[in-house]
């Protein structure tokens, strides 16, 4: 199975997804439980453009409707953003409000269900939280849970490594997080009874013999990387231009501090100094009695 694409790429995903309807309708049966099971889903983005293979910050995305009207937002998600869970909420909420066109009654309102698939840790701060991996987001009142607004408006989410380690209860959802996390593994995939996810192993043995879908997993694959290269880029130079402008701050204050209110050419030389110019005149600073001697 070394050769199969990686399901967890959001272009695999999706096109795991758009291209077998019956697959999509069991994957969001299994992965929201709570609610009635649907029979069948219409995809309404069905289409991948070449730009989304490789803009920034793009998640591909699967958006369903089902036959009772119900809106679904299906993705997988490889990478963490700070502001990750607030960008669910807006896209949960933005699908919820594009139900309805002008003069159309609230009452043809229909449920907007989130379902993500997390490849990374999300809640961890506590003890509680991480012994936790699914979770189940809705409007509820604060003092008395129970009492609901309905699953109008309703996020899931999966922690896929964390429901790895903790082992979930045997069913079609861990037999999910199974497929996504042990694609490559043949013996433990054989073992796996749930029909669908095995519908799932032999998609994507299709869709891995393909050569389009090859190249186009792999332009994919490679802007994600290149993306995380990016933003590794950018928090290292913020490193850097965060210790420079500290070691500025300071020997500014310690020039405030040994001669009073500095002129305006020093504040020139300091604003525009090199890290090593700066650690020099620090180091003079110990003996130096006047700015000219320190700068001269």
């Amino acid at each position: 199975m070394s050769q199969l694409l990686d399901p967890t790429n959001d272009y695999v995903f999706k096109r795991l997804l758009t291209t077998a309807p019956d697959l999509l309708v069991a994957l969001i049966n299994d992965l929201r439980p709570d609610l009635p099971n649907i029979t069948s889903a219409e995809v309404l983005n069905p289409s991948i453009e070449p730009s989304e293979l490789t803009g920034k910050y793009i998640i591909l995305d699967v958006l369903a409707r089902d036959g009772q009207g119900h809106c679904y937002n299906v993705e997988i998600q490889v990478r963490r953003y700070g502001a990750w869970h607030k960008r669910g909420l807006f896209y949960l909420a933005r699908t919820l409000g594009n139900q309805l066109g002008a003069g159309e009654d609230y009452e043809q309102l229909r449920a907007s269900v989130g379902l993500h698939l997390l490849d990374f840790d999300l809640f961890t701060h506590t003890e509680a939280e991480r012994r936790q991996a699914v979770w189940r987001f809705e409007m509820r009142d604060e003092t008395q849970p129970e009492v609901t607004l309905g699953n109008i408006l309703q996020m899931n989410l999966i922690e896929l490594k964390k429901a790895d380690i903790l082992c979930l209860p045997p069913g079609p959802l861990s037999d999910w997080i199974t497929f996504f996390k042990h694609w490559r593994e043949e013996l433990t995939m054989a073992k796996i009874a749930h029909e669908p996810v095995q519908q799932a192993v032999s998609r994507l043995k299709e869709l891995s013999a393909d050569e389009e879908a090859r190249r186009l997993a792999f332009v994919r694959e490679r802007a994600l990387r290149d993306e995380v290269s990016l933003l590794n880029d950018a928090k290292r130079e913020g490193r850097e231009e965060g210790r420079h402008e500290g070691f500025e701050g300071l020997l500014r204050a310690q020039l405030v501090f040994k001669f009073g209110e500095l002129p305006g050419w020093v504040d020139e030389r300091l604003s525009t100094a090199s890290d090593e110019q700066l650690n020099s005149w620090g180091t003079r600073l110990l003996t130096a009695n006047s700015l000219n001697e320190l700068f001269g």
